[in-house]
């Protein structure tokens, strides 16, 4: 209960970021006379990936879920057999994803800054365009250090509790709530002209 009440905190947080979003676009769009928005020439290709892994991501975590509400903490075959992981794995390859999703934006940043000089101070939409896809970026970073919270316990741990199949569920309830904000985001942001 105390993480869905949480979660809808957070989902004010990003409707105020949105709401910041599109009153600056619209300001902007009004004083330049434009009908599209003067934004910065965004990587597309790297974003539909970074995309697709964080979506897919979603799909890992809820197996690991699925794991932890049967009991099931490591793997019982092959590494590559993943018919027969545990929680473990694929919360593993959950926090994989969600790195590389972080690493991609980290990567679409330098390439702004360097190549478009787009910064934080630079304009409207640079403030705009860091400050949602960065608080975003935290998010997930929160849900990296979450996975190995959930992961570092099933080690810890001598057996498997309700309350530790509790934590893993309530971790994957924040990183499809990530998802679902990234997904607004990038629509928003990058699709929306």
């Amino acid at each position: 209960m105390g993480t869905i009440v949480w979660l809808s905190s957070e989902l004010m947080f990003f409707a105020a970021l949105f709401a910041m979003y599109f009153t600056i676009r619209s300001v902007t769009i009004g004083q330049h006379g434009h009908h599209s928005w003067p934004g910065a020439n965004l990587n597309l290709p790297l974003s539909v990936a970074n995309t697709t892994i964080l979506v897919l991501s979603s799909v890992t975590c809820q197996m690991g879920v699925f794991k932890a509400e049967h009991g099931k903490v490591g793997r019982d075959g092959g590494l590559l057999d993943f018919r027969r992981w545990g929680l473990r794995e694929w919360y593993v390859l959950s926090f994989l994803m969600g790195a590389y999703f972080v690493a991609g934006q980290a990567y679409e940043y330098y390439s702004l800054v360097t190549e478009e000089g787009l910064t934080l101070s630079s304009s409207a939409y640079g403030s705009v365009f860091y400050l949602t896809t960065g608080f975003h970026g935290l998010h997930v970073t929160g849900g990296l250090i979450a996975f190995l919270f959930v992961l570092g316990r099933t080690y810890a741990a001598k057996r498997w509790t309700k309350e530790q199949a509790t934590s893993a569920i309530v971790v994957s309830y924040y990183w499809h709530f990530v998802d679902v904000v990234w997904i607004g985001l990038f629509a928003t942001i990058y699709l929306l002209k």
